[in-house]
């Protein structure tokens, strides 16, 4: 890959560019040779159509050409009457022909040397019209490409051979080495330990990439400080090159696409990593003519660090290779930000996302949203529109994990397939008892908040009683929030169960309960400091211990609409029932013991300020009783509905 290794080189490390060049140039020797061996079966064939040809596919793949289109490309040429011969494909053919030969000429143009001149001459003469030549050519052009005969003149055969030959003693002078299959030369001391960190990292994740080519690491020492790059995946400027000296690693990367180099500097939270601005450089052997440079510092004070640092970099790596494929694929099912967190957890959880394309990405999940929401009309819908946007959250880090580890672990696609279906399926029929468990889960949380007041109320009597309402109620304040986010589940929840609707309006009438109480708590924090008086006090524990019992009763009555199903027995529907009654007696007394705080604050209310913290705690308790009525009462009404309608 010549870019890649100019961007390496214009990050001013040619002493790693040069063993990889080496490697490339050699491995285009064999694309060139496979290449010109497939023109001239082109040619035999249109010269003789009924006679055999050889087969050339395990040329092929001796080469690493992945093109399967090109062992029957032969089949298709022809001569005209003129003796042109026209292969439609062939002059892709020349032109990747003239790219690997300029491939095999950038490693020794880097080195010098004598030969350099020389061969940079003739490439020029011999290159000049492949790259534009069209499908057509005649047999003398061919002959000129192709022949061995030094007595003939040159040809580009020949160029290559020659540069074949220099790429061999090329490779011999620098004598490479292999640490943990990193390509290693001139290491000195301690050098690597260092490359057997990053090369931990590496190896570790590396089967998360799958089949796709990448990860290929180089090491040596370049003026005077270990260097070593990894070429990440095949785009042209993307590459990572790090420079450890000292006790500091300093990262270079390259790459196209901002969002992902963005995502590459947050993959390093759990290091102190200082980044300096990123900057944009023009090259105009690029696609697009830019890519973006960013350079991070991490310095190890402890003994060690910089090892740990070197094998966290090196098991990040992976999760760059085709990151901007697999976010527009996730944008396809969630939004913008959500698609990135996604790419995050499955970074931290080593996870990736290789599988999720290899499964083929959204693809996987729209066909698995098609065979579990039958009947279901979410047509036009995106999976965050059926599922809601936590929830789809959810299912697609299912998607991730299941795809990775069944892929890794030998199963079959379409049994991961089937896996994606069911855990939808499971997700869009169960909806309504899904439903019922989170609205249960948020009463239980008002359980919870309203003794904390009770507590902090009683609480008073001791000496650590101010300190100790300040913790309940920051607890309070903790619970009311994870009471918040059940609503918004609660919210999409809904969206796969209409028969649940009620629920919505169910929980949204518990957590103004919740509300109630969470600010009674924080009231609670004020009254001793305002002087209220120990009888108030008393009578405030009273209201708070009677929202226990009436909050108590709330998640009785939602068990019991468990086990009602559509035949409710005598039993289970009188324990609904009882459990319902009895909240409204905890409304009713609640009213009463709010004017026993009224009575006592106009009998001996001795301050404003106690006057209005007892008479605001007092009514923000009584308000909670009467929300939690409404709550009851509506969940009393549909319930039986549901039960008539069965």
């Amino acid at each position: 890959m010549v870019v890649k290794q100019s961007i390496v080189a214009a990050l001013g490390e040619q002493g790693l560019a040069l063993p990889r060049l080496i490697d490339e140039g050699l491995a285009a020797n064999d694309r060139v040779k496979y290449r010109l061996t497939l023109l001239q079966l082109a040619r035999r064939h249109a010269d003789a159509p009924q006679q055999p040809l050889p087969d050339l596919r395990a040329e092929r793949a001796a080469a690493r050409i992945d093109e399967p289109r090109l062992d029957e490309l032969p089949l298709a040429c022809e001569r005209d009457q003129g003796g042109v011969y026209r292969l439609q494909g062939g002059g892709a053919l020349l032109a990747a022909t003239e790219r690997d030969v300029r491939a095999m000429l950038a490693p020794v143009h880097l080195a010098g040397g004598a030969d350099s001149a020389a061969l940079e001459a003739r490439a020029a003469t011999l290159l000049a019209s492949l790259a534009t030549h069209g499908d057509a050519f005649r047999a003398s052009e061919l002959d000129a490409w192709s022949h061995g005969d030094r007595t003939r003149g040159d040809s580009v055969h020949l160029l290559v051979m020659d540069l074949h030959a220099v790429l061999n003693r090329l490779q011999r002078s620098i004598a490479t080495d292999v640490v943990d299959g990193a390509s290693v030369y001139e290491l000195a001391s301690g050098d690597r330990d260092l490359v057997r960190a990053f090369m931990r990292g590496v190896n570790r994740t590396s089967r998360l990439r799958f089949d796709h080519t990448g990860l290929g690491t180089t090491a040596t020492r370049s003026r005077g400080r270990l260097v070593i790059q990894n070429d990440i995946g095949t785009t042209d400027a993307h590459v990572l090159v790090v420079h450890v000296v000292d006790d500091a690693v300093i990262v270079t990367y390259t790459d196209v696409h901002l969002q992902r180099l963005l995502y590459f500097q947050a993959l390093f939270q759990p290091f102190a990593v200082g980044w300096q601005d990123t900057r944009l450089v023009q090259d105009r052997q690029m696609a697009d003519g830019l890519y973006h440079v960013a350079v991070g510092r991490f310095t190890g004070a402890e003994p060690g660090r910089l090892a740990e640092f070197l094998e966290f970099l090196g098991s990040r790596i992976v999760f760059l290779i085709d990151w901007n494929r697999a976010r527009k694929q996730l944008r396809l099912l969630v939004g913008k930000k959500e698609a990135v967190r996604l790419l995050e957890w499955a970074a931290a959880q080593d996870l990736g996302h290789m599988g999720f394309l290899r499964l083929g990405g959204a693809r996987a999940v729209l066909e698995a949203l098609d065979f579990a929401a039958r009947g279901r009309g979410h047509y036009g819908q995106t999976l965050e529109d059926v599922l809601g946007r936590q929830r789809a959250e959810r299912f697609l880090q299912f998607v991730l994990r299941t795809a990775t580890t069944e892929l890794l672990a030998g199963r079959s696609e379409s049994l991961v397939h089937d896996e994606l279906r069911a855990e939808l399926l499971r997700q869009l029929r169960g909806s309504s008892e899904s439903v019922l468990d989170l609205v249960c889960e948020h009463a239980g949380l008002v359980v919870e908040i309203a003794s904390a007041v009770r507590d902090a109320l009683a609480g008073f009597g001791r000496s650590d009683g101010e300190q100790a309402a300040e913790r309940l109620a920051a607890r309070c304040k903790r619970w009311e929030s994870d009471a918040d986010r059940i609503v918004g589940e609660v919210r999409d929840a809904v969206r796969t169960a209409p028969e649940a609707a009620y629920l919505q309006e169910l929980v949204h009438l518990i957590d103004d309960v919740a509300d109630d109480l969470e600010e009674a708590s924080f009231l609670a924090t004020l009254l001793r400091r305002a002087g209220v008086g120990p009888v108030l006090l008393a009578a405030l524990e009273m209201l708070a211990t009677r929202l226990v019992a009436g909050s108590q009763e709330l998640v009785k009555a939602l068990e019991a609409v468990r086990a009602l199903g559509p035949v409710a027995t005598r039993e289970d529907l009188r324990d609904f029932l009882e459990a319902i009654h009895r909240i409204g007696l905890v409304e009713h007394e609640t009213d009463e013991l709010k004017r026993r705080v009224a009575a006592e604050l106009a009998a001996h209310g001795t301050s404003a300020r106690e006057i209005h913290l007892a008479a605001e705690g007092a009514a923000e308790l009584e308000l909670a009783a009467d929300h939690l009525q409404h709550a009851a009462l509506v969940l009393r009404d549909r319930t039986l509905a549901q039960l008539t309608a069965h």
